[in-house]
């Protein structure tokens, strides 16, 4: 006799619930989110959907990383920077977007900025970007992306 649908889902559920349960022994979900676009308002909610994530998880249930490159960076960029960069039209760094950046360093998130853009837009990390550390710079945006998933890291671009 046949078996019935429900039936042979059966072995892929319990499959799915061990997969689930081995994961969560090993450690914290890991979670990359993805930002490339210097529209603010794109910027901020893509920053709320990181802290509703932590809401629904708990932070020591998380290993989250945020990759900026290109126009992303400018999230970070300072508005008194924007005057002798070339490459960028927008600076977000204002006190809301730092506020809310801050607090999502205060709860483990790490934000890791794409070296090649500072390189190619010649900005000045210490200078013209808020609160990013020597650490914070990847060499790649791109690169740390595909290296973060390999590493077995989601992958979200909100």
């Amino acid at each position: 006799m046949p078996m019935s649908k429900p039936c042979r889902l059966l072995p892929w559920l319990l499959l799915l619930l061990t997969l689930n349960a081995a994961s969560a022994a090993n450690g914290p979900l890991r979670v990359v989110y993805h930002i490339n676009d210097s529209d603010p308002e794109h910027q901020a909610y893509a920053l709320l959907t990181v802290q509703n994530h932590i809401e629904a998880e708990s932070p020591e249930h998380l290993d989250i990383r945020v990759v900026l490159h290109g126009n992303g960076l400018s999230m970070l960029l300072l508005p008194e920077a924007l005057g002798h960069l070339k490459h960028f039209q927008r600076a977000n760094a204002d006190g809301q977007m730092t506020t809310r950046v801050d607090i999502l360093k205060d709860q483990g998130v790490r934000f890791e900025v794409c070296g090649a853009t500072l390189r190619r837009s010649g900005i000045d990390a210490d200078s013209d970007l808020y609160g990013v550390e020597p650490n914070d710079i990847v060499d790649s945006g791109v690169a740390e992306l595909a290296r973060l998933q390999q590493q077995g890291y989601i992958y979200i671009k909100p």
